[in-house]
């Protein structure tokens, strides 16, 4: 089993940056795909980003192609989110999630483990 803690989120204004990290702890981040996903007020969460094991394959959400970048560094066991230009829509709470079958899934279903979550407020 792998536990995530996400870290990084905060008060931001619109056209800001920010950078999310994610540590993992309990097993090596090498053996599973990873993700961001994300859940605004009264909405349902959806999918961010993901990156494919050993690869460095990604694939983002429409929404945030060309203004996020997601990474991973499997020696340090972490998995990090830079969030560049952001708007006031992409307010929510972020959360990391691990999947330990295929690879780059979008569905919240395909992911094992998931972390807490850390929040982005982003005012205009």
């Amino acid at each position: 089993q792998v536990q995530l803690v996400e870290s990084g989120g905060g008060l931001v204004q619109a056209g800001d940056s920010l950078r999310l990290s994610c540590a993992a702890s309990g097993r090596t981040l090498t053996r599973y795909a990873m993700g961001w996903f994300r859940q605004a007020p009264g909405k349902e969460r959806e999918f961010v980003a993901a990156i494919s094991r050993t690869d460095g394959r990604k694939y983002y959400a429409d929404s945030v192609k060309g203004r996020f970048t997601i990474s991973r560094d499997n020696a340090k066991n972490m998995v990090d989110l830079q969030m560049n230009s952001l708007k006031p829509e992409d307010t929510a709470i972020y959360y990391c999630a691990a999947r330990w079958t295929g690879e780059l899934g979008v569905r919240l279903i395909e992911y094992d483990y998931w972390g807490q979550g850390t929040q982005v407020t982003v005012s205009s």
